[in-house]
């Protein structure tokens, strides 16, 4: 079924921009929550009557964006955690941690923009990519320290 996104989606597209999904994905969550309307010819001409705002919406999220990446990037999270004598972590430090470590820097991050493959087990320092738009992928550097 084809729609087209009131609202940029991270899995889907960004604002304006017509993509094809399930039925069930977009009667269900898309349409009811107003994120995207029908791709039928009517729509097509809204969406080309309303391109220009569209496109001033795009240039706003992708610059809040990349001065959010510049920010960022010089960032060092240090993360305090127990650890056995080994340097094993009893647990793991995961996305919410990150979250966390993060806000208390004033920088908000949703942790599904944080991209850790696994949980992280050890002592030790780790770059970790933040998705935060398309193309704008910031990576900060982690340290995970023995408290």
């Amino acid at each position: 079924m084809k729609v087209i996104l009131k609202e940029t989606i991270e899995s889907l597209g960004i604002i304006g921009s017509e993509v094809n999904v399930a039925k069930g994905y977009a009667r269900n969550y898309l349409l009811p929550q107003g994120k995207a309307v029908m791709a039928t010819p009517e729509n097509r001409q809204r969406l080309e009557q309303e391109r220009v705002k569209i496109d001033l919406q795009i240039a706003k999220e992708r610059s809040t964006a990349e001065e959010l990446a510049k920010r960022i990037e010089d960032v060092v999270c240090q993360i305090p955690v127990k650890v056995s004598e080994g340097g094993t972590l009893y647990g793991s430090v995961q996305t919410k941690d990150i979250v966390n470590s993060l806000k208390e820097m004033e920088i908000t991050v949703d942790k599904r923009q944080i991209n850790l493959k696994d949980a992280i087990k050890q002592v030790g320092t780790y770059q970790v990519p933040v998705r935060l738009y398309q193309d704008v992928e910031p990576k900060i550097t982690i340290e995970i320290v023995a408290e």
